[in-house]
């Protein structure tokens, strides 16, 4: 077995920390994980991504071109950037709003499902989301979409291990919400 993913987004919306929650959720199953990000851009709202690599016989932590099995993209035109990495059956979770609104979202909509067999969008904003939870909606979206080789319980479990208390009520929210969304 193994499963490749790409997060990606922008500086700050927190792709490394997703990451990071994904592979403790893998490792807790007793998968082997290898994980790398690009974080040169993050404090300048530039483009970030993450390979998170679960499974068997892990050389690498990159995901060849075309390897993926899915993708979770914090907006639209990040999706875009990383399709590359995607294979023909690979799914895409994603928050449809842009960060910048200098573009036209549509187009990259209208892209992505011309290119996407398995697309699962929300509208993260008119979702009454903290957008400082982004992370966490997405990876509820994630799981219960069934993309990962764990389940919802398990990546709830290492939320609450590994999140900072003051925090962990409202991304434990944002959590169920996006496993709402993608019923």
């Amino acid at each position: 077995m193994l499963f490749n993913l790409i997060i990606a987004g922008v500086g700050g919306q927190g792709t490394v920390l997703a990451s990071k929650l994904i592979a403790a959720a893998a490792m807790k199953k007793g998968f082997n994980v290898r994980t790398t990000e690009t974080i040169g851009m993050a404090q300048r709202g530039g483009s970030v991504f993450g390979h998170v690599r679960i499974g068997e016989n892990i050389i690498s932590p990159l995901i060849p071109l075309g390897k993926a099995d899915a993708l979770i993209a914090f907006e639209c035109a990040e999706a875009v950037r990383q399709l590359h990495y995607l294979n023909k059956d690979g799914a895409v979770i994603m928050c449809g709003n842009p960060v910048n609104p200098a573009y036209e979202a549509v187009v990259f909509m209208d892209y992505l499902k011309s290119k996407v067999n398995r697309l699962i969008t929300a509208d993260c904003l008119d979702s009454g989301l903290n957008t400082k939870t982004l992370n966490v909606f997405l990876l509820g979206m994630a799981v219960q979409s069934g993309i990962f080789p764990f389940d919802a319980h398990t990546l709830e479990d290492v939320l609450k291990e590994n999140l900072p208390q003051r925090i962990l009520e409202m991304n434990l929210n944002a959590f169920q919400m996006g496993r709402k969304t993608c019923k």
